[in-house]
């Protein structure tokens, strides 16, 4: 076991403690090493004074087998497991004292339990680099069907002609296989150390961001194809999908890489809208000034649930005969405030788009302006560009 650099510290601080007592004339802590179907033996670990010298192991000093008042030993158990031993041992002509074998004996309590916890933490560590490598093994193992499925994909699509009409479904697969391609890439990111750590790294992301590729990072680029597979999704559902008719200069604007995440808010909000929204109901996304509406024609959400949905764990009575982990709009939230932004709930859809309807629930993604772009004048969050 490889034991951390804060118990080693720790064990030296346990046994430097003593150094006050005259009587004691050495402080030992042994660890039990083990192998299966062996008996176990105990290795030194530390000692004080420090300046005393290599000891033999326990099992090569035939002197500490012979009891002797002078000497005596304190078990270090945890969870009826032997760890090691405190060996202590005090001038000859000394007698224990009742006050100084308590304070070995809480002593030794103190380090079996961080004992305990190093074990727990190197059997945690161990789980963790199991689990790694078998994410490895299938992260590798999928880009391999993957990259098949875009062969397969770009050969129909050379078949196809620029006007034949089942070119955008071709056009479609080949997106999500990008996306899904990205999250392979991600997925392969996680646990890795150039992820940000400690309480100074940005809110928790769905998946870590991959650098884009190309000329920059545009909203457009980002929407156009989650409103594409929505427009898929609600013509095998039979509903009626509004997308944005047009897309206004700012979201052809440059964006920081890490603006990525809008994508996986607005895919989030809009898996919301098709699974909880009534089967028939109308939905679709708007583009305001600035703000990303996605909205449905179903009936609203309660008051007293309007912002208990948005809290981790929480859900709303439309979607307890779902399975979900009530997490993704408390997620949504912190990950579009992290941003600069804010996600808020509307159930006059028409009081920000006249064009919606009166009645429903409206998802408002609000963004701050492009850094390349500093705002010219006020906000108009609820009139609808054009």
């Amino acid at each position: 076991m490889q034991l951390s650099n804060r118990f080693l510290t720790l064990v030296k601080q346990q046994l430097q403690s003593f150094s006050g007592d005259e009587s004691l004339e050495r402080l030992v802590v042994y660890i039990a090493q083990s192998s299966e179907g062996d008996a176990p033996s105990f290795t030194m670990l530390d000692q004080w004074p420090p300046d005393g010298g290599r000891l033999p192991e326990i099992a090569d000093d035939p002197l500490l087998r012979i009891p002797a008042p002078e000497r005596h030993w304190f078990p270090l158990r945890h969870d009826d497991l032997l760890l090691g031993v405190l060996r202590a041992e005090q001038q000859r002509e000394s007698e224990w004292s009742e006050q100084l074998d308590h304070r070995l004996q809480a002593s030794a309590s103190a380090l079996a339990y961080s004992l305990g916890l190093e074990l727990e933490r190197s059997r945690l560590l161990d789980e963790l680099h199991q689990q790694r490598q078998q994410m490895n093994l299938v992260v590798h193992q999928l880009r391999n069907p993957l990259a098949a499925l875009r062969t397969y994909a770009q050969l129909l699509l050379r078949r196809l002609g620029p006007e034949h009409l089942h070119r955008p479904l071709v056009t479609g697969l080949l997106q999500e296989q990008a996306q899904l391609d990205r999250y392979i890439t991600s997925l392969d990111l996680i646990g890795q150390e150039n992820l940000p750590h400690g309480p100074e790294a940005p809110a928790p992301l769905l998946l870590p961001q991959v650098a884009s590729k190309g000329p920059g990072l545009t909203i457009e680029h980002l929407l156009q194809p989650l409103i594409e597979r929505a427009a898929a999704t609600a013509a095998l559902q039979n509903r009626a999908w509004q997308a944005p008719d047009h897309w206004p200069a700012w979201t052809q604007e440059i964006r920081p890489d890490d603006d990525a995440v809008v994508s996986e808010i607005v895919a989030n909000l809009l898996e919301n809208a098709f699974r909880y929204s009534p089967t028939g109901c109308p939905l679709g996304l708007s583009l305001l000034e600035h703000s990303i509406l996605i909205w449905d024609g179903g009936p609203p959400i309660p008051d007293q649930e309007q912002e208990l949905i948005f809290r981790k764990g929480e859900r709303g009575s439309s979607s307890k005969d779902q399975s979900g982990s009530g997490l993704g709009l408390a997620l949504a939230r912190l990950l579009a405030e992290e941003r600069g932004g804010a996600l808020v709930l509307s159930t006059n859809p028409n009081q920000l788009d006249p064009s919606l309807p009166s009645r429903g629930n409206g998802f408002l993604l609000s963004l701050p302006p492009s850094p390349e772009k500093a705002p010219t004048g006020p906000s108009t969050t609820n009139q609808r560009s054009r």
